[in-house]
């Protein structure tokens, strides 16, 4: 196994980085009356997420770390709520949303164990 040295080594991280990727995709095919609604929103709280693991893993303090670790939880919590609004709104195909939904589930996982070891 390989030293973490930077929190590109993360793998959350990286899998956050593929869920920005994701959602800009998915969010390009919105309505243009979407582009200052859902879209920013989706992007931003997308984008909040492996922000906020490098913030915070940079910020070298347990303490620290652990609650950025928390409010990329939060983002990802409102990101899922904005990919279901979406699908409820008919902008996400089922195969897409249930594809999204389940690699935020599996951030969460990994958040959620990085943030129990800490304590």
């Amino acid at each position: 196994m390989n030293a973490i040295k930077s929190y590109r080594d993360l793998i959350v991280w990286q899998k956050s980085m593929l869920l920005v990727t994701d959602i800009y995709t998915i969010s390009s095919h919105f309505p243009n009356g979407e582009i200052y609604g859902l879209t920013s929103q989706m992007r931003r709280s997308a984008v909040s997420i492996p922000s906020n693991i490098a913030e915070g893993y940079g910020r070298h303090s347990t303490n620290e770390y652990k609650r950025f670790l928390q409010i990329a939880v939060g983002s990802l919590f409102e990101l899922q709520t904005q990919v279901e609004i979406a699908f409820n709104l008919k902008y996400i195909e089922q195969t897409i949303f249930i594809k999204t939904i389940n690699l935020c589930v599996e951030i969460d996982k990994m958040l959620y164990t990085i943030i129990k070891k800490i304590n």
